[in-house]
């Protein structure tokens, strides 16, 4: 096999002078194969790996980081003008030789290396398994040398287009309890790279199926059997697995691809009508989905947790009325408090958890402006943007996903006409004119109010200075002299108490 030239014969070079043997391993070698192209390489050295990966940063002009001294094992970071950073990591053999190590790793697939000369060093199948577009574990004790691997599987498969060995499979199920070992940190990161991977809803069932889930998100197990009332046609779990579906339609819908859905069972046709409408604003929408708040995970995977999580306070809310319907008050609120609660225990940062709590709790909020008569007003837009800030576009996305995985095929064309309209009012609004409705710069401020009115500073004259903001983004006021004329009525009215509500 022939990998690229650049870093392999520099980093042979360094190698051969310092008298240390050295082998590309594991995920390079695989993706050489799939003919993915790849940022990271892993190397094993037989000695001195800290000191090669040392040599090779100087070398090449990259930045080194030793990641573990006790374990021999650094990483070089190279930059380079109008791509990606490649990152090699180096680390020293694990085992008395070259086979050893590859024995000792996690999947077949990942458990193969290249000679200098190109020489395939395969001892546990792996080629073979690529071949056959399988995930086998290189044995069970992989997964009791680190339970995360099991994770690491289903990741794999999302990411690769593999499928699961039975055999692996089986020995998942059976050390499923053990996943509670491995640090949270480590945990949330598989499981959002997970969400981020094609067929999201087919990975998180396959996670439930494997009894994984219940030990990353133990709130999922009630919703099963959550019976919901009509419209709805499914208990809370299935509801929910196809709301995580639509979400990546709609999400996909951006760059126009046509995904067939295998939950959501809406006719087909209404995708096109989300591309006509999510369409107008691909651009802006793309790079709103893909912008990261912390940790490097962007707003998409936050998303897909949103809609996993949307309707997680269900069972605790859950009444019935003397008609037998049921009902499910207040399980946003609920549920927005249940899943931040979760996030903090996988430890999400605050602004990742600040953001889903926001999606959670308002993802009721399109529905409820879609049943109000008339034309959505400047007014409502901006009390919407208002309770959703920044998330206010993620509860647009998985409010049409929620509409359509609710009705599937007895969609409503007119409810769903008016759920169209809502979300291209409210896209268009944060998109196009953001200033003029969702954050109108304020004509006046708290001291402008106090000097001219004598208004002391307190909630009262920040509940004045909203209602008079909210007012310049319906368009009612647009100086700062009528600005502070309806302050000045407000105040002689007694308006400010409460009125922002």
């Amino acid at each position: 096999m022939n990998l690229s030239d650049w870093p392999l014969d520099a980093i042979h070079t360094i190698a051969a002078a310092r008298g240390v043997q050295v082998w590309p391993v594991g995920g390079v070698v695989r993706d050489l194969f799939l003919e993915r192209e790849t940022h990271d390489w892993d190397f094993v050295v037989d000695r001195d790996a800290l000191r090669l990966a040392r040599a090779v940063a100087d070398a090449l002009g990259g930045a080194y980081f030793p990641l573990d001294a006790e374990r021999d094992t650094g990483r070089v970071v190279l930059e380079r003008a109008g791509g990606a950073p490649v990152v090699l990591d180096f680390a020293v053999l694990r085992g008395p030789h070259l086979e050893a190590d590859l024995r000792a790793r996690d999947f077949t697939v990942n458990a193969m290396a290249l000679e200098p000369d190109g020489t395939l060093v395969d001892p546990n199948g792996g080629y073979a398994d690529l071949r056959a577009r399988l995930l086998r574990a290189v044995g069970p004790q992989a997964f009791d040398d680190d339970p995360l691997r099991m994770l690491r599987a289903v990741r794999q498969v999302a990411e690769l287009g593999l499928r699961l060995e039975a055999k692996t499979a089986a020995w998942i199920v059976q050390r499923a309890s053990t996943l509670t070992r491995p640090s949270a940190e480590r945990v949330r990161d598989e499981f959002a790279r997970i969400l981020l991977a094609p067929a999201a809803a087919d990975h998180v069932h396959m996670l439930d199926e494997l009894g994984l889930l219940v030990h990353v998100i133990p709130e999922m197990e009630d919703l099963k059997g959550q019976a919901q009332s009509p419209p709805h046609r499914f208990d809370v779990w299935w509801h929910t697995l196809m709301v995580v579906e639509g979400v990546a339609a709609v999400v996909g819908a951006l760059d126009g691809a046509v995904l067939p859905p295998a939950y959501v069972d809406a006719p087909e046709r209404v995708w096109d009508e989300v591309r006509r409408v999510v369409g107008r604003f691909a651009q802006p929408v793309a790079r709103y989905v893909e912008v990261s708040l912390t940790g490097g995970r962007p707003l998409r995977a936050l998303l897909m947790l949103a809609a996993l999580c949307h309707d997680v306070g269900k069972p605790l809310t859950c009444t019935e009325d003397e008609r037998g319907r049921l009902h499910f008050y207040n399980h946003d609120h609920a549920g927005a408090e249940m899943t931040a609660e979760r996030m903090r225990a996988l430890r999400f940062g605050r602004a990742e958890v600040d953001w889903v709590e926001r999606v959670v709790q308002a993802h009721l909020r399109p529905a409820h402006l879609a049943c109000a008569k008339g034309a959505v007003t400047r007014r409502a837009v901006y009390r919407f943007f208002r309770a959703t800030g920044d998330a206010g576009v993620g509860v647009v996305l998985l409010s049409l996903a929620d509409h359509l995985a609710t009705w599937g095929p007895h969609l409503e064309p007119v409810r769903w006409q008016r759920r169209l309209e809502v979300a291209d009012v409210l896209l268009s609004h944060y998109f196009e004119h953001f200033e003029e409705t969702v954050a109108p710069p304020s004509l006046i401020s708290g001291r402008d109010v106090m000097a001219a009115l004598d208004v002391p500073a307190g909630p009262a004259l920040g509940r004045l200075l909203e209602r008079v903001r909210e007012a310049q983004a319906a368009g009612e006021v647009t100086s700062r002299e009528e600005a502070l004329d309806m302050a000045r009525a407000c105040l002689n009215k007694g308006a400010p108490e409460g009125s922002s509500s």
